[in-house]
């Protein structure tokens, strides 16, 4: 059945399936219709995650096995709730090699293997190449032998049979794997792996047998009615995406299916079998409403002063994309090349195609415009190059061609690390909408954009999925609400930073400003929080330190700031003043945003604590405990008649997310249909408005510049003459125009059903 709503849980060990078994009692309050799960196959051991699944054939014994998703389904179905699930079908977990049993074996027999084709292998490289060994001459000396295993530290592998014998080295050497140095791994790797994680090979689900290997469980899942819809990561790494989808359809024909596909702004989804996407593109358009767009130049003035210089956002993402495309990836890429020989210069001509292209992938022979776009840049860029690349995009426009398939599984990996996990946190000017599924160049949504989109996505994808936060997102989403505030006061901004840049340096101005904006978007946040936080920031950046290589010099330096916020009582006062100044109307927008996406066209998802306030920044800090507790203690008190204040409990935005969340389960025929809703008055322009179908949306957005003209004097929106009942204040009203002073004179936003 179509879910009304959806609330992610990251069940994981530490919250197996019987807590999140224990929550449906809650969720059936708050009004949801379905749990949305993380993954639940078996994952490396200690996965805090789930998606470097090792055992495709049953649930993870860490969660709670086959009796703990039986005992949640029980009690799911109990409240009247549903299931969705999260499966990953694009790659598995190789970690740790023996608690996979299908790579164990891929190791021990080599292309020999029943399960050889489970992966995807470059078997004409050799041996499989495992990159794992230390940084040192002698690495290989430290491997022994145990019984019929290779040991190298921690980690175990297969001893072939027939062999064993002589030394360690020596029966390494006759292994159908090598193990080599880590540094070795994104240049010589001859399996196609997630990004550029060695730890997670990709799987070659496009082969019947692989497929029904990886989802035999979770079908089975899906007749015996335990799971109603299921969520697909990262489809964008597969072959063949659309026939993937046409074969999972079949198999589940009456399934929710939701894909986790990035579209650029503007980009349209295949025309697959599917509900629509896991809601990136709704976050942006809602993100973007709230942000005052007439700022922009003020915050390209202020980062040019604070770095010393001047890039676009195009220019730097082609560079982060390009490095990417040519040394974090360039074990594929050599396998690009090595399928056009004749071709001298395609490792740079590829390269730079890849770092050019305007979108994730294409999907051929749909999408060939986007490779025209690339061409075109890339020999604008290059010129010297055009020659190879006219020769490279014959190719790679032919949808048969070896070469096209692999090059959009290629562009996908470069855009993810060369944007996402890299230029946004290199492009700091102001990263409110530095998100997954947002172009930063992109500095606000007007309001006739949002409403054209959500028009469209009523009439093409109606039942796809809405978000805000997902364990994917760079910042939770009342950071970026708050952020957002910042578009609305440049000028203190601008004077305050420019103080504490110089109270606490660090030698990466980009960075340090990134680090000030999410300390005032999150605050209070303990030192520890933030330092986490800036520590992968700046190794994500990969400016001024890596993960490979960390800094240890520059690592001290950001401590040393971080320190000084905290230790330094002026700082420390003045950021915590900062901070409450743009607090409350950074909770306006929290709740405007909060009711646009729960109430726009798709199926909004709720994820985990965030029917509170919630400060949560990058993984792993988003996957933190939630207090449900205190979460059903305050809706017990929303049900006996309580109006909360906004204020920082939250509670506010509960009744908002409860109110709205049973309407739609309770009354979705009021939700068919879409109409911008327009106010009249001298300050019209901060009312985000629209007309569902029998209920109406009404939302402030720029409070700050509404505070400053006095208020709403004489701002009016023209309904249709019923009378109308106000969800959260449960207030009436009636006639042909309603002041919306009256309206929003408790909360600054309203939920409006026609009596």
């Amino acid at each position: 059945m179509r879910p009304t709503s959806t609330y992610r849980v990251q069940v994981r060990p530490d919250f197996p399936l019987k807590a999140t078994a224990e929550l449906a009692d809650y969720l059936a309050d708050l009004g949801v219709s379905h749990l949305y799960s993380a993954p639940l196959l078996t994952a490396t051991p200690g996965s805090e995650h789930g998606y470097d699944v090792v055992d495709h054939s049953q649930v993870s014994p860490e969660l709670g096995g086959p009796d703990g998703l039986r005992a949640l389904s029980a009690s799911l179905k109990n409240a009247g709730l549903g299931l969705v699930v999260d499966i990953v079908p694009n790659h598995a977990g190789v970690a740790v090699a023996k608690a996979n049993p299908t790579w164990w074996d891929v190791l021990k027999n080599g292309e020999q293997s029943a399960y050889a084709k489970f992966y995807d292998i470059d078997w004409s490289r050799g041996r499989l190449l495992i990159p794992v060994l230390a940084d040192e001459p002698d690495a290989l000396d430290q491997l022994t032998v145990d019984g019929d295993e290779l040991v190298y530290y921690d980690k175990r592998y297969p001893i072939a049979d027939g062999t064993g014998g002589g030394s360690a080295r020596e029966v390494h050497d006759r292994q159908h794997y090598e193990l080599v140095n880590w540094t070795r791994g994104d240049s010589e790797v001859n399996y196609r792996r997630f990004f550029a994680i060695v730890d997670l090979a990709a799987l070659r689900v496009e082969d019947p047998e692989v497929f029904d290997a990886t989802h035999a469980e979770i079908l089975r899942w899906v007749r015996e009615g335990i799971v109603d819809g299921i969520r697909v990561d990262h489809p964008d790494g597969l072959r063949d995406p659309g026939a993937y989808f046409e074969r999972l359809r079949a198999a589940a024909p009456d399934s929710w299916l939701v894909v986790e596909k990035i579209l650029e702004p503007g980009e349209q989804l295949p025309r697959w079998p599917v509900a629509g996407t896991t809601g990136y593109d709704a976050m942006a358009e809602v993100g973007g409403v709230f942000v005052d767009g007439n700022t922009e130049a003020f915050f390209d003035t202020l980062e040019r002063h604070l770095t010393g210089r001047e890039i676009s956002w195009q220019d730097l993402v082609h560079e982060t994309k390009h490095d990417v495309a040519s040394r974090m990836l360039a074990a594929e890429l050599g396998r690009l090349s090595r399928l056009v020989p004749e071709i001298e210069a395609a490792p740079q001509g590829l390269a730079e195609l890849a770092a050019c292209f305007p979108v994730y992938r294409s999907y051929l022979p749909a999408g060939s415009r986007h490779l025209a776009q690339a061409r075109s840049e890339a020999g604008r860029r290059r010129p010297q190059l055009i020659s190879v690349l006219d020769q490279l995009t014959n190719r790679l426009r032919h949808p048969d061609d070896e070469l096209a398939i692999r090059f959009q599984q290629y562009t996908g990996a470069v855009m993810a690390k060369g944007v996402e996990d890299t230029a946004f946190y290199r492009w700091t000017r102001f990263v409110a909408r530095n998100e997954v599924g947002n172009d930063p160049a992109h500095f606000s949504v007007i309001p006739d954009y949002f409403h054209d989109c959500a028009q469209t996505r009523q009439q093409d994808w109606p039942d796809t999925m809405t978000s805000l936060s997902t364990h994917d997102t760079k910042r939770g989403e009342d950071v970026r609400a708050r952020l957002a505030v910042l578009s609305e006061v440049p000028g203190d901004w601008t004077e305050v930073v420019r103080r504490w840049v110089r109270a606490a340096p660090l030698p990466d101005p980009s960075l340090a400003h990134l680090i000030w904006q999410v300390a005032v978007g999150a605050w209070p946040i303990s030192k520890e929080r933030l330092l986490a936080y800036a520590v992968k920031a700046a190794r994500e950046s990969g400016a001024s330190t890596t993960w490979q290589h960390p800094d240890e010099s520059f690592e001290n330096a950001l401590r040393a700031m971080i320190d000084k916020i905290y230790d330094d009582p002026a700082l420390h006062r003045e950021v915590s003043d900062f901070a409450a100044s743009i607090t409350p109307p950074g909770w306006s927008n929290s709740l405007g945003q909060k009711l646009v996406q729960l109430a726009m066209p798709g199926v909004p998802d709720v994820y985990q604590g965030t029917e509170l306030w919630d400060w949560s920044l990058v993984d792993p800090d988003n996957r933190r405990p939630v207090d449900f507790a205190t979460r059903r203690e305050l809706l017990t008190r929303l049900d006996d008649g309580w109006l909360p204040p906004v204020d920082d409990t939250g509670a506010a935005k509960l009744l908002v997310v409860s109110r709205t969340l049973r309407l739609l389960r309770q009354r979705p025929e009021l939700f068919t249909s879409y109409r911008p809703v327009f106010a009249e008055g001298r300050v019209g322009e901060h009312v985000l408005a629209f007309d569902r179908g029998g209920v109406v949306v009404v939302v402030t957005r720029l409070p700050v510049g509404l505070s400053r003209h006095g208020g709403w004097h004489d701002t009016t929106l023209s309904l249709d003459g019923h009378s109308w009942t106000e969800v959260f204040t449960n207030a009436s009203y009636g006639g042909n125009r309603l002041a919306v002073a009256d309206l929003l004179q408790t909360y600054p936003v309203a939920l409006l059903v026609k009596e």
